[in-house]
């Protein structure tokens, strides 16, 4: 394992901001990076990649690495908004994940941008542990945009449940993701059921399903349990389930979990007497995908997102 400082910058009040990478097995050679934090709030995607760290560091010593195959693992990208529990740059706000491919003399999270992709651009693969917009839990899957770039085949090599598509809308391509694609990257989004809390259950789900991707594509070779087959869903075809009504969300089922038309999944409370002012039912027989962990919410908010059960 080599230890590299990818990019640096100075600051007046606080140490520098050094971006740090880890590299496996042969160094003059790009064959998969994969990018934890990029936001301040992904301490689990911090965490998935620090436990990779280690675990390649294991494999690499067992020589469990092909020849020929490099390695590079980016834990957290933005620790300066990390210490202040801010999810985007501390200074204006601005997300560096909608950065790239940066530009040097630009403002401060444009500078970060270049400097990283700079250092990750012309690898064959890429896995970035993502995030979602809204605070709530995930099943862990993988996802990619379609764009004339993308690797479809190489979703079901993750043998993770689910993998998602979704078609790129405008502010997409200033993401990492879409960026790596247009640099002829085959990259993928994995995310896991949650963001700002250590889950070690979904964070090791996670990491297998990179090494299970790692050993399809020959880059190492490690016995590792095949995983699932992969159900592919099209984002467009969720059902979002929005919240009828402002107040206390109580949610009465998990992700993962088959629910019923009818069935109640959450019950809006009024703050202020506990009363129930509605109860969001399910629109059908489907899967829970995704659910809203915020307690308070208002009108108009998506709640869940459902996948339609295939299995009946």
């Amino acid at each position: 394992m080599e230890e590299k400082i990818l990019f640096s910058l100075q600051s007046v009040y606080r140490e520098p901001l050094n971006v740090r990478a880890f590299c496996f097995g042969d160094l003059n050679e790009k064959t998969i990076c994969i990018m934890g934090a990029l936001r301040g709030n992904e301490v689990q995607q911090m965490y998935v990649c620090a436990n990779l760290v280690k675990v390649l560091k294991r494999l690499e010593e067992k020589g469990a690495i092909q020849k020929g195959k490099g390695i590079m693992v980016i834990p957290c990208a933005n620790y300066y908004s990390m210490n202040i529990n801010k999810r985007f740059w501390p200074m204006d706000n601005s997300d560096i994940n909608r950065m790239f491919p940066g530009y040097n003399l630009g403002e401060t999270t444009q500078r970060i941008a270049e400097g990283i992709f700079s250092s990750v651009q012309g690898f064959e693969y890429a896995v970035q542990l993502a995030s979602f917009y809204q605070a709530g839990r995930f099943l862990t899957h993988v996802k990619h945009m379609v764009t004339p770039f993308t690797d479809s085949d190489g979703l079901s090599d993750f043998g993770l449940p689910y993998a998602v598509e979704r078609e790129p809308r405008p502010y997409d391509t200033t993401t990492l993701n879409y960026n790596w694609q247009l640099w002829d990257t085959k990259a993928y989004s994995l995310f896991t059921q949650s963001t700002e809390e250590l889950g070690d259950k979904a964070a090791f789900q996670a990491i297998e399903a990179i090494l299970r991707f790692m050993k399809k594509r020959g880059i190492i070779s490690y016995p590792i349990h095949p995983g699932h087959i992969t159900t592919l869903v099209k984002e467009s075809e969720m059902i979002q389930v929005h919240c009828p009504c402002g107040g206390l969300c109580r949610i009465k089922t998990d992700i993962g979990n088959v629910v019923y038309k009818g069935q109640v999944m959450a019950e809006i409370l009024d703050p202020f007497t506990c009363e129930i002012l509605a109860e969001v039912k399910a629109p059908e027989e489907a899967v829970v995908f995704f659910e809203i962990s915020t307690p308070l919410i208002v009108e108009g908010t998506v709640i869940f997102k459902l996948i339609k059960n295939s299995t009946h």
